[in-house]
């Protein structure tokens, strides 16, 4: 009697379980655009600001790395040309490589005739040109590295003021009621703290690179004045 009863509650168990929904995966897991999604309306200007300091890296980056590109074979080609009294040939070889040293040498060759101090302060003005061109927006991530955590403190701030009126709502300080508010302030802390040192560091990133392309435009333009100035030995 007592094994038919045991037997017959196990076929009920069995049955009931056959008709439970069937759990495929974790339910429950929390995927990284939900908790993104969770920060909040602070999440926004987060999001720009990592989006815009992206662009402009990469931006800067190839432009930065296209003026760093070899140029020996320009100044071989300009050194070869003025030994050879060939200046409108250096000229439309300088004019041709479309190069911050390239518009930095044809510069120096248009003044030639001149006072090699001239010369000299033709070659430094378009220089500094150049290095404008390089340094556009960089100061812009910058920025970006200071203003990125301040707005994820703002977050921050937000998600207290929001764990207080939920508990002033409800009465309530369960975990249910104040997760919300913990969200906004965890997430929108980490958000900004990323962005900003993301930011910071392309930013320096972008500064070096800068930085060896100055020392090498610098060491070219030196090589060039004393081309100039070898016939006059």
């Amino acid at each position: 009697m007592l094994l038919a009863q045991i037997t017959d509650t196990a076929h009920k168990l069995i049955d009931t379980a056959k008709h439970l929904p069937q759990v495929t995966g974790q339910a429950d897991d929390l995927r990284f655009g939900d908790l993104l999604v969770k920060g909040g309306l602070v999440m926004i200007p987060i999001g720009i600001l990592a989006v815009l300091g992206l662009v402009i890296f990469f931006e800067r980056y190839f432009t930065i790395r296209k003026a760093a590109k070899d140029e020996s074979n320009l100044m071989s080609q300009v050194r070869t040309s003025i030994l050879t009294g060939k200046l409108e040939s250096a000229i439309a070889i300088c004019r041709n490589s479309n190069s911050p040293l390239g518009r930095m040498l044809q510069k120096g060759l248009l003044r030639i005739g001149r006072p090699i101090k001239d010369i000299e302060g033709a070659i430094e003005n378009i220089g500094k040109l150049e290095v404008s061109k390089l340094e556009k927006n960089i100061n812009i991530l910058g920025i970006i590295a200071g203003i990125a955590p301040m707005f994820g403190f703002l977050g921050t701030i937000y998600g207290v003021i929001k764990i207080f009126y939920d508990i002033s709502k409800t009465d309530n300080i369960s975990m249910g009621v104040i997760s919300g508010g913990l969200y906004v302030k965890m997430v929108t802390s980490a958000a900004g703290l990323m962005v900003g040192i993301v930011a910071y560091v392309c930013y320096h990133i972008l500064n070096m690179m800068v930085d060896k392309v100055i020392l090498k435009l610098e060491t070219d333009a030196i090589e060039f004045i004393d081309l100039l100035e070898e016939p006059s030995k």
